[in-house]
């Protein structure tokens, strides 16, 4: 039976439309006289895709471990659901989980102070997810970036990626999120779950907080082999990225054997150089510096003496990471307890907000 609130959703979507503006989402989660905001609460997730690479950490997980410290109430999720919309062998997808679970953990995320949760462990996405589905359009989903990209890729692709970003709202709404750090790519996404907050909202009353972004200030990180691309788990060459569990000698190699070009001084021209300027991008960010001190340290030197000291100073940055990774990953018992308790904290957010999303739907 179709939810009687059909007939307003196209309405409510043209109407977003046109006060839609660029600039809506351009927040840097901060107020106008560039204070944080009091209070909030910052949801993430991430996929379970095994250990993360060096982009992986550079560009969300260190700005994760930061959030901790900024928000009241912070939430990171292990999104499992999601990653189904690509096809998963069973015992490695229970390993990647759990690998997952040790590497945020080394990287600095404090379950004492986030809400660190498998996200299949709490049934109220999904049920979420199918209520915010009923007041989403086709054509809405079909503009999504993501949905263009891989649907291509896989033949139009399945039901399950198509109303990914629905999933991915969900998400977001299920604890009334303030603040959802970001990349560039996924601001669209972000907007989805604005528009449904404000659809719910003025068809069953004020009750979810539009969501802010909080926008990472760190340039991705490229493939050590393709600096037009960034930086994959999935790239095909073994050369291209640095995982987190790798070892100094395996990072030193990658870094020897990155592409740059014929010039021997080091200077950053993302556009006409962008192999080296990836590689003083990673230099700074590794060493807690700007790329313009990046440069000066390299001065005097060749990009091929210069590149020994871009990979000592990710040695230095990521050895302490790898060896906590390889420790927990010992305690398998240890990762699902822990993963265990952070769903039983997630599970007592999300079901008072769902309790009153199936009442002021009509279920209850």
């Amino acid at each position: 039976m179709a939810l009687p609130i059909r007939g307003n959703v196209k309405y409510l979507l043209q109407f977003i439309q046109k006060r839609r503006s660029p600039k809506r989402l351009l927040y840097a989660g901060q107020c106008a006289d560039g204070k944080e905001p009091p209070g909030g609460r910052v949801f993430s997730g991430i996929q379970p895709t095994g250990v993360p690479h060096l982009g992986n950490y550079l560009g969300a997980l260190e700005s994760w471990v930061s959030l901790q410290n900024q928000y009241p109430s912070v939430l990171y999720s292990i999104v499992d659901l999601h990653s189904i919309t690509q096809p998963q062998d069973q015992a490695l997808l229970r390993v990647n989980i759990l690998d997952m679970a040790a590497s945020l953990l080394a990287c600095g995320i404090n379950p004492e102070t986030s809400i660190l949760f498998q996200q299949s462990q709490v049934s109220e996405h999904a049920e979420l997810s199918w209520i915010l589905g009923c007041l989403t359009s086709m054509p809405r989903l079909r503009h999504l970036p993501q949905w263009k990209m891989k649907s291509k890729q896989k033949n139009e692709g399945s039901v399950g990626l198509f109303t990914y970003p629905v999933l991915q709202a969900a998400d977001i709404l299920l604890y009334k999120s303030t603040h959802v750090p970001v990349g560039e790519d996924q601001v669209q996404h972000l907007e989805l779950a604005q528009d449904l907050a404000r659809i719910f909202n003025n068809t069953y009353g004020d009750f979810f907080p539009e969501p802010r972004a909080l926008l990472s200030s760190t340039r991705k990180v490229k493939s050590l082999r393709d600096p037009s691309s960034k930086m994959s788990k999935s790239d095909p060459q073994k050369m291209a990225t640095v995982n987190l569990t790798d070892s100094p000698d395996d990072i030193v190699l990658k870094i020897r054997r990155s592409v740059t070009d014929f010039t021997s001084e080091v200077t950053f021209d993302p556009e006409v150089r962008p192999g080296v300027s990836n590689l003083l991008l990673i230099h700074a960010a590794v060493a807690g510096c700007t790329v313009e001190e990046a440069v000066g340290w390299a001065k005097g030197l060749d990009t091929g003496k210069y590149k020994q000291l871009v990979a000592d100073a990710v040695v230095q940055r990521l050895t302490p990471i790898r060896e906590e990774i390889e420790r927990l990953r010992g305690d398998r018992g240890h990762l699902e307890r822990l993963l265990a308790h952070g769903a039983q904290r997630a599970r007592e957010l999300a079901a008072p907000v769902l309790k009153e999303v199936r009442h002021r739907v009509g279920f209850c």
